[in-house]
């Protein structure tokens, strides 16, 4: 059945606005509040790391704004050059875009253009409402990937700095301690937000519920509020040593990332800049980019990122300054930083056994599925499926299939062919088969931007066809490996 729009869905995008307003204005208050007492250091510092990520961040969304609106205006105008109404609308549109990602609204926009179209797909007709409802899921996906740049950019390193002035005052300041606690929100919600949309605009993949969201935000609030204390500890009174500790930690994550032999991008280069990118995620959580075992990824990266915290905090412990901060206050900062991680660690085991799309990680499946043998492919079966028209299969739950970041392994291969012979040739049903958009790539399960990018090119067709066609159009994607195999590729848009 095809997915509806609910209140549910508008009440979370207006949290997500709610929470970039509060990121950016405590950001911009608390700078005014150090401009005013004459701490300028401290301010022009939490300003570098307002602008420059925002900057940033609308400069790209322009670019897709650029993209998708010159591409249709293009297509409607059919090659003639616009004169009269219509081409004094498009200069507003152009002006207005303008003026909006000038005062640094660009994501505001896009949400109240998510909320606006997600809305739509509730009081068009039916035919309509599917448009909608996809055209609402390609702007989610947008502002899902500017906001998690973003969340990186600005929000992790301000957080970092706001805790590090904290520590070096012993004291906390009702401004930055706002400040701070938007910065953690921002970063928490935006990681739990990317997978949800990940996998709500995915039909091959199982939707994640909002209980598995809000838990998933508690799991990174807590592992990356340990993480952001650590640094802060540490980096005020050995900030040379922090320095280091930074990129050699950041320099260990990309390579270890790069050995992975992740396949995002179309060139050697774009794939080496994706994973430093990815590395700077690496300092303050984990963010899953390679399909396969990714268990055994995730507690390597724990580990070391428990050994890291102890260490920092350690160390902070027997060289902080004993006058400015008392031995009993010394403690309670070291117990906040271990109860905080192990606080995450708990909400973690609560998503994957309880909440995961795919069902608990503890199952009879993942029990005997080491003993379990893929059947032979029946012969005479369906190998003529490279010729026939293309179909759609239903989702795959539970142990038939890998699921996203983070999630638990499968001994059963990500791209196995289930045995789909019929009993017998005459019971199969026929069906009519709507518009089909082949592409020649193989499909991947966790986007990068260049992949993003690819669908982006996609969606003039795949609404136009949504539009003209009473069927949804279908992608099929380019099958490397045996012809039997191209059933897997196959997914409902």
């Amino acid at each position: 059945p095809a997915r509806r729009y609910r209140l549910r869905d508008g009440c979370w995008v207006f949290c997500a606005l709610l929470v970039c307003f509060a990121d950016g204005a405590s950001d911009l208050w608390l700078a005014a509040h150090y401009y005013v007492r004459g701490q300028r250091w401290w301010f022009g510092l939490t300003l570098l790391f307002v602008l420059l990520p925002s900057l940033v961040v609308q400069m790209l969304s322009l670019r897709w704004f650029v993209y998708d609106f010159a591409a249709s205006t293009k297509d409607s105008a059919g090659g003639t050059k616009d004169s009269g109404p219509r081409g004094c609308c498009r200069l507003c549109v152009w002006l207005l875009q303008g003026l909006i990602h000038l005062l640094q609204l660009g994501q505001v926009w896009r949400y109240l253009r998510t909320l606006y179209l997600g809305l739509q797909s509730r009081w068009q007709a039916e035919h309509r409402r599917r448009h909608f409802y996809w055209r609402m899921m390609f702007e989610s996906a947008d502002i899902s990937m500017l906001r998690l740049l973003e969340a990186f950019l600005k929000s992790a390193p301000q957080l970092v700095l706001q805790l590090s002035i904290m520590v070096q005052q012993n004291s906390i300041e009702p401004l930055q301690g706002l400040s701070a606690s938007a910065s953690l929100v921002s970063l928490a919600w935006m990681i739990a937000s990317y997978q949800k949309v990940l996998r709500d605009s995915r039909e091959d993949k199982m939707p994640m519920s909002y209980k598995g969201a809000v838990v998933q935000i508690l799991w990174h609030l807590f592992t990356i509020a340990a993480r952001a204390i650590a640094f802060a500890l540490f980096a005020s009174v050995f900030q040379l040593y922090f320095g280091i500790f930074i990129v050699t930690h950041w320099c260990i994550m990309t390579f270890w990332i790069i050995q992975g032999e992740t396949d995002f991008c179309m060139s050697k280069w774009e794939e080496i800049i994706y994973n430093m990118v990815v590395g700077i995620i690496y300092i303050f959580c984990w963010f899953n980019v390679k399909e396969g075992r990714s268990r055994y990824r995730m507690c390597i990266y724990y580990i070391i990122t428990l050994s890291e915290n102890a260490a920092l905090t350690i160390l902070w412990f027997l060289y902080y300054d004993r006058k400015a901060t008392s031995d009993f206050n010394a403690l309670i900062l070291v117990c906040v930083v271990s109860s905080s991680f192990a606080l995450g660690i708990f909400f973690m085991f609560i998503y994957y056994c309880l909440l995961h799309p795919n069902g608990p990680i503890f199952s009879h499946r993942s029990v005997g599925c080491i003993f379990r043998q893929q059947p032979p492919p029946v012969p005479g079966s369906p190998v003529e499926a490279v010729t026939s028209p293309p179909r759609s299969l239903p989702r795959t739950t539970g142990g038939e299939r890998d699921g996203a970041p983070g999630e638990r392994d499968s001994c059963v291969p990500v791209f196995q062919v289930r045995p789909c012979a019929p009993p017998a040739p005459a019971a199969r049903a026929p069906r009519t088969e709507g518009p089909v958009i082949r592409i020649d790539l193989p499909r991947k399960k966790y986007p990068a931007w260049d992949a993003h990018f690819i669908d982006r090119r996609l969606r003039k067709t795949i609404l136009a066809l949504e539009y003209a066609s009473p069927t949804t159009p279908r992608l099929q994607y380019r099958t490397p490996g045996a012809p039997q195999e191209v059933l897997e590729y196959e997914t409902t848009v």
